[in-house]
């Protein structure tokens, strides 16, 4: 009897971690960010379909914005990219893409067929911009502060809420100066 019922309660136990783990809400704040409240990693890209053109993060201080890395064969950027266009379609700020480990043609084919909310899009290529922002995979946003300051960092498919909740007041704060 007892071989049967120490094999039974650590399958209980199992289980009841499992259930545990998959009510935790909001798993996206589980992997914090080391660059909030730090200045955007140095880039110098080339900007999608403007051969001979690149910008650095030089180019986009002045103003609060949005990056976005996303990718023609992430399935997750095909989820938010509605989100992404709603919010671009508000004019509240700019948003910019990178285009991560991705070749160029199947980026302007994916922007083709389902719109291009980004004000900009650079080409990340290789993939070293991405490192330098810590990002695990596509897609992944960060809100910049007007002098280059990282202050918002999202794991996954944007959502309207978060968009709601996170990113917007912070907008509004900025742009009121507190």
């Amino acid at each position: 009897m007892n071989n049967r019922v120490v094999p039974l309660l650590v399958f209980i136990l199992l289980i009841g971690l499992l259930l545990a783990g998959l009510n935790i809400s909001d798993r996206k704040t589980l992997i914090p960010s080391p660059l909030i409240g730090k200045q955007v990693p140095a880039f110098d890209l080339p900007v999608l379909g403007i051969p001979g053109q690149s910008l650095s993060r030089e180019s986009f201080l002045g103003k609060p914005y949005l990056v976005n890395f996303w990718a023609s064969w992430c399935p997750t950027c095909r989820v938010e990219h509605p989100v992404i266009a709603a919010l671009a379609k508000r004019n509240v700020l700019p948003i910019v893409g990178f285009n991560f480990r991705d070749s160029p043609a199947d980026a302007s084919a994916w922007l083709a067929r389902y719109g291009n909310p980004y004000d900009v899009n650079l080409v990340d290529a290789d993939g070293r911009t991405s490192i330098d922002f810590g990002v695990y995979a596509a897609p992944e946003t960060f809100l910049v502060d007007p002098s280059g300051i990282i202050v918002f960092k999202y794991i996954g498919a944007l959502t309207s809420a978060i968009v709601e909740a996170e990113i917007l007041p912070r907008v509004v704060a900025m742009e009121s100066g507190k």
